[in-house]
């Protein structure tokens, strides 16, 4: 049985699109197949605000892979594609966060499943919402619809 994980793509360096589509060969390719996608959203910066907008996506994927093997293989993605850490909530060229995975809940040093800000990023909850609205929070117990109309955040995210 394969396990569904939802990654969140984003980026504001560079052709963002294009980086985006790049990410989700690299995903197809190392990951896994794409069963959903959301639309294309352009977003206000998030937690650094000084810096170009994002653009984002949700993507569900079925792999064979495991959550562990799933975040060194993102991690390898960013890195091939440029990605440089310079530290939170910087400008990328590229970013690839596991938000769900299965219904699992993985607290350890370097994984956290859920996402741990979900709920409180719009830009994460409105293409979440477009693929996948029903979906239950394991750790909150609700949908991520409910998730959205609750959430404070009231920056831009608008649907490209």
């Amino acid at each position: 049985m394969p396990n569904k994980v939802y990654l969140l793509t984003g980026s504001n360096v560079g052709n963002s699109k294009a980086l985006l589509n790049q990410a989700k060969l690299s995903i197809i390719q190392h990951i896994g197949e794409i069963t959903a996608a959301s639309s294309l959203y352009q977003t206000a910066p998030w937690g650094n605000t000084n810096q170009q907008h994002f653009l984002n996506q949700v993507l569900e994927v079925s792999t064979s892979l495991e959550a562990k093997k799933v975040l060194t293989t993102i991690l390898n993605i960013e890195q091939q594609m440029g990605r440089i850490r310079e530290g939170k909530w910087a400008p990328r060229i590229i970013d690839i966060d596991i938000l769900f995975f299965n219904c699992s809940i993985i607290n350890e040093y370097d994984l956290k499943i859920p996402h741990p800000l979900i709920q409180q990023r719009r830009f994460t909850l409105v293409p979440m919402a477009e693929i996948a609205p029903n979906y239950n929070h394991p750790l909150l117990h609700q949908t991520i619809t409910h998730l959205l109309q609750h959430c404070s955040d009231d920056s831009v995210v608008e649907k490209l």
